[in-house]
């Protein structure tokens, strides 16, 4: 009988959002809320992370990370939004990416990156993700799965995990749960057009996750502990860019 009711409750908030075709991504998604009604937490989380984390004071760090991420905004054609950066002082190679268009990069991750082809890599791949609307999709897809399972505050506890390295914001945010694996890949993908379109290489950001590999070595750090292996991501980058016929 609850697992009646809780598919009953589901079918019933499936039906009002309903799937929505994403073009870029070539699938149907399912969407319970919109991305605009996720800005305002957005920019709570955005505002709280600024106020309690430690920030770099490093101007040529967060010029540099202005100056490679208004590349790819510009080359995925997001710029009609505010887009804000933030340089967060922690060890651990880290980056995160809000619906608003707020994106955090650690000083961790820009002292492993060895050249800018490389963070735009990343920068690209947290852009995709805004494209892709994978923040909606997966907070729709936790909001049904909460109706007939009580694992959500699991979910949010591994990502809390996962984003140690700034702190609390993935415990405030309940839409930020980990993406799931195919999201992650399609984010990938995502980036290296949007690096490509910008000038930069494509080749680096296999060069990038090697690099990840490499020193994941001896440790496990957040910025992939909830994401496909290595060996899958660099496959999957691999065979994307040689379908494109980019070297």
């Amino acid at each position: 009988m609850r697992f009646l009711t809780a598919a009953l409750a589901a079918c019933s908030i499936a039906a009002l959002g309903g799937c929505a075709y994403n073009e870029t991504l070539g699938r149907n998604q399912l969407l319970i809320v919109d991305d605009s009604a996720l800005t305002q937490q957005s920019d709570a989380a955005w505002a709280e992370a600024l106020r309690t984390q430690r920030l770099s004071s490093d101007a040529a760090g967060n010029a540099r990370i202005r100056r490679v991420g208004d590349k790819i905004v510009e080359a995925a054609g997001l710029t009609d939004r505010r887009w804000e950066y933030a340089l967060f002082v922690s060890d651990s190679p880290n980056a995160f990416v809000l619906p608003s268009g707020k994106i955090g990069v650690t000083t961790g991750l820009l002292a492993l990156v060895r050249n800018d082809d490389q963070l735009a890599t990343v920068l690209g791949h947290e852009v995709g993700h805004v494209v892709a609307r994978h923040a909606a999709e997966r907070y729709s897809t936790t909001a049904l799965t909460s109706i007939g399972l009580s694992g959500v505050q699991s979910a949010a506890g591994d990502y809390a995990r996962a984003a140690g390295a700034i702190g609390g914001l993935g415990a405030q945010l309940g839409f930020l749960l980990p993406f799931s694996r195919n999201h992650e890949l399609e984010a990938d993908r995502l980036g290296v057009d949007y690096l490509q379109r910008a000038g930069y290489k494509p080749s680096e950001a296999v060069a990038l996750w090697r690099l990840m590999a490499q020193q994941r070595q001896g440790s496990n750090p957040e910025f992939a502990s909830t994401h496909p292996s290595d060996s899958t991501r660099i496959a999957a980058l691999e065979q994307y860019i040689a379908s494109r016929g980019w070297a």
